[in-house]
């Protein structure tokens, strides 16, 4: 693995402002980017992150010598942000976007617009049996924003929290889905719902990593990226180095950070999500990070008033196929094989671990919306309903000893099993 270039953990209140000037000093030294072009990838606001203290720490870096320093949000399939709302991304005011930052130019990414993509190669099917283990052999065109191309140098800049698609999100995650085309995205999005979300999150060397990162090596341009470890409001870590090392170093603190170990599971979970997932789409990670403490027979309420759509982008479709179990769709594929393969993936995320044995889907647990979808969609899309107004939080709180579990910010932090079944047992 590539050796990190600079790193910084944190002390009593996390790693200070003086700490992150350092690293980037370190890994941008003025003088090598007189005259450069820079495009900064940075994550939507679903996560987390000081995003603006990098932003603003990296500006004042190398901003008056480069040539160019612009943004490209890294939204995957999830919706275009607002000019206030990628201020708001990099904490930064209107005022201050209008003055200081006037010449950063703002773009999102757009996944579904082939002439904004272009291709930089192929994986084949051999590429693909040896990175999936044996699971998939097919070719997958490899298509990105070509944005990147336009600069000397892109940088990745996001944190890193377990993931149910990839393991441990950051590094080159940030290119494949953050800018990439769709054939790439679906592909990979599928093959880690086919390992399933319990034995794929939380783990590091995943063959969707693999897959991500054979996808990074084929993108030619130099690459730096500052993967961010966050523990509550605190940075507890910034590691600066290619995709590959900060992603290596990030995901290890991570690991130690974002996994809360439970001795036994869970028959009733309330999973809040924060006003940050203001979509189905994005709320499924109440569900993603909580299924390896559900018990076989309970119930993971998705308790959040403040969502009303399952998903702009992909809603119809969602609506179309409902959700279901992975063996849903692997035992009547060619039924289904023709619906986009993220959509899919997400689908079983969300609804989780079962059986489709004769005819008749077995999930092992049950998945309740308390949002503000309602109950015929609820019903409709293979969810339970619960009305929001029924649900009082407080209710759930400190009831573990009676298997009752309440998550005030869900859909970061992973629970785990200490002794995990073997439907969940991954590397861990």
């Amino acid at each position: 693995m590539t050796p990190l270039i600079s790193s910084a953990l944190a002390t009593q209140n996390g790693v200070t402002p003086a700490q992150v000037a350092e690293v980037v000093a370190q890994a941008c030294p003025a003088a090598d980017y007189r005259g450069k072009k820079i495009l900064l990838i940075i994550p939507d606001g679903t996560r987390t992150a000081p995003v603006g203290l990098l932003f603003k720490t990296l500006h004042q870096q190398i901003g008056t010598a480069v040539q160019r320093f612009d943004i490209l949000t890294a939204l995957g399939t999830h919706q275009p942000m607002s000019e206030s709302a990628i201020c708001e991304r990099l904490e930064i005011t209107l005022a201050e976007r209008a003055s200081t930052y006037q010449v950063v130019r703002f773009f999102n990414h757009e996944w579904d617009n082939p002439a904004a993509l272009t291709q930089v190669g192929t994986l084949t099917p051999d590429d693909i049996k040896a990175l999936t283990g044996g699971l998939f052999s097919m070719e997958v065109p490899v298509e990105i924003n070509k944005l990147v191309f336009e600069y000397d140098q892109v940088i990745i800049l996001g944190p890193v929290f377990p993931h149910e698609v990839v393991g441990f999100s950051g590094g080159n995650k940030y290119l494949f889905p953050g800018v990439a085309g769709p054939q790439i995205l679906n592909f990979f999005h599928w093959l880690g719902a086919v390992v399933t979300n319990p034995m794929i999150i939380g783990n590091k060397w995943t063959p969707v990593r693999r897959v991500v990162d054979k996808a990074g090596a084929l993108v030619k341009v130099s690459k730096l990226c500052f993967c961010m470890v966050v523990e509550g409001k605190n940075m507890a870590g910034l590691f600066a180095g290619t995709p590959e090392g900060a992603w290596d170093a990030a995901s290890n603190l991570s690991r130690q950070l974002h996994i809360l170990f439970k001795d036994h599971p869970f028959k009733t979970i309330l999973s809040c999500a924060p006003k940050m997932y203001d979509e189905l789409w994005t709320g499924g990670k109440c569900m993603y990070k909580l299924e390896p403490v559900l018990a076989d027979g309970g119930e993971l309420i998705i308790y959040a008033p403040h969502i009303t759509e399952i998903c702009i982008t992909h809603g119809p479709v969602i609506e179309e196929v409902g959700y279901h179990c992975r063996d849903y769709f692997l035992k009547q594929w060619d039924k289904f094989k023709h619906y986009p393969w993220g959509v899919l993936a997400h689908s079983t995320h969300v609804r989780g671990v079962g059986a489709f044995e004769n005819g008749v889907e077995k999930c092992r647990a049950q998945v309740t919306l308390a949002t503000g979808i309602p109950e015929e969609v609820c019903r409709k899309i293979n969810l339970g309903y619960r009305d929001p107004k029924s649900i009082h939080p407080d209710d759930y709180a400190n009831r573990e000893d009676e298997g009752i579990l309440l998550v005030p910010k869900a859909g970061e932090m992973l629970y785990q099993l200490k002794n995990p079944p073997a439907w969940a047992a991954g590397e861990n």
